[in-house]
């Protein structure tokens, strides 16, 4: 993304004004989500090819990212989801740091192994897979550039 291309902000309202709290401050501020540690994912919308930015909660595996495409439960993919399985090339904002990352959805075998880590994470994630048949998926970001 060029400094050109602004991020569009998630239209939900506590996840944009968040987001706005995260980004001014530059990483100093609104890093946390009911006590969970998150992050700035902004992503490419697959239709309209604009810059979208939301607010996710995340675990680590090793050097990388995961984030867990919950949607509270419901049984239907975020929306970012959909758009990340079009367009894998990510750029995040942990705390202070800026960088390119890429998007990969976890085999069920890797997903089993993080879990338990997601659910220590942020217990509600246990919830959302009872409440739904749907498949929960967990995304890797792993870093692309320094």
């Amino acid at each position: 993304m060029t400094s050109s291309e602004e991020a569009v902000i998630s239209p939900t309202g506590w996840v944009a004004q968040q987001a706005r709290v995260y980004e001014e401050s530059g990483g100093t501020k609104g890093t946390t989500v009911q006590g969970a540690p998150c992050l700035l994912l902004d992503y490419r919308g697959r239709r309209t090819g604009q810059w979208r930015r939301t607010v996710l909660i995340y675990g680590r595996d090793g050097d990388d990212y995961l984030i867990v495409a919950s949607n509270g439960g419901a049984d239907e993919h975020p929306l970012w989801y959909l758009n990340l399985r079009d367009e894998p090339d990510v750029r995040l904002r942990v705390g202070t740091e800026r960088f390119d990352a890429r998007a990969e959805t976890l085999s069920a075998q890797d997903k089993e192994r993080v879990w338990p880590h997601l659910v220590d994470v942020f217990a509600p994630y246990a919830d959302y897979r009872r409440k739904t048949s749907r498949d929960i998926p967990v995304v890797r970001l792993s870093r692309t550039q320094g």
